[in-house]
């Protein structure tokens, strides 16, 4: 695996916790604990434009498939409703008072799921924007969401160090997975459905089978915690981000370490906690505290 730094995104003036791309191709949304959400180019590797100002920290930014919509959740637990068409906040969903840390939709159902620090998901209809129903995951906060690619079930990582996970079809509770020893702040299903990936303030990568939600295996994957974990859409591999400041690409299908990107490894490449990844193709998208935006080709 041959990983080469292609380009870097620089503009933003603190921290950056979110990164989405758009709906239209090559448009990728970046906020985090600055003044504004950001649009950048990623075919002109350029700065477009601050979509709208915030007035608090931006934590999760979402853009669903099949709607011309962008939402960003806020540190004052508000989520701004951004319609492309219009070109302008139209509108607020107000439910949670406390920090919101993860937005997913349901493409069939056409819903919105919403995670709090108060520890509840709220779901609303991405038509209306009327609230339909709040759950109590948790006594603490919720920071992740993962909807398995057949939507039937949803997990929930927590920061009491369990993964709650729910039925799509009702919202009943199935189970609660139960082996981090710290707050887990990503969970991730794979592409073909067979397993849920966790990562957690543990330094932990553990994966589960999404069928019958038995422990498959545990990974001593970073030296801090692990931030966030995301499949290539395509290929078999998938890639982690740690507080520890490094990048980490693992096999999908035999859970093996292939790369490590690092300035320790030679790699002009984060210097503080790496926060959030995305994958565009086979280009890698890391952001973090450093205020920085990197893109990686890499070669499988």
């Amino acid at each position: 695996m041959k990983v080469e730094k292609s380009f870097e995104l620089s503009g933003h003036q603190n921290p950056i916790f979110a990164l989405e791309f758009s709906q239209k191709p090559g448009i990728l949304f970046s906020a985090g604990n600055d003044k504004g959400l950001v649009e950048w180019s990623l075919e002109k590797q350029t700065f477009i434009k601050v979509m709208f100002p915030v007035v608090a920290s931006v934590y999760a930014i979402h853009c669903p498939t099949g709607f011309p919509l962008m939402f960003a959740g806020l540190r004052n637990g508000q989520v701004l409703v951004f319609d492309f068409i219009e070109q302008k906040i139209t509108g607020i969903l107000k439910q949670h008072t406390k920090p919101v840390f993860d937005i997913k939709s349901v493409k069939g159902k056409q819903e919105l799921l919403v995670a709090s620090e108060d520890g509840t998901v709220s779901i609303w209809n991405l038509n209306t924007f009327e609230l339909i129903h709040t759950i109590q995951i948790s006594t603490d906060t919720v920071r992740s969401i993962s909807i398995s690619p057949d939507e039937t079930q949803v997990a929930f990582g927590c920061r009491d160090s369990s993964i709650k996970i729910y039925s799509l079809h009702d919202y009943g509770f199935i189970s609660t997975l139960s082996d981090h020893t710290m707050a887990v702040f990503t969970v991730q299903h794979s592409p073909d459905g067979q397993h849920l990936l966790s990562g957690a303030r543990d330094a932990q990568i553990k994966i589960w089978n999404a069928s019958d939600l038995t422990l498959q295996q545990s990974i001593a994957a970073h030296l801090f915690a692990v931030n966030h974990i995301v499949f290539h859409p395509t290929e078999p591999y998938f890639a982690s981000a740690s507080m520890d400041k490094s990048i980490k690409i693992w096999g999908a299908d035999d859970f093996k370490l292939y790369k490590i990107i690092s300035r320790e490894k030679g790699y002009a490449s984060h210097q503080l906690s790496v926060n959030k990844l995305a994958w565009n193709g086979n280009q890698l998208i890391s952001t973090g505290d450093d205020k920085r935006i990197i893109a990686w080709d890499i070669a499988f």
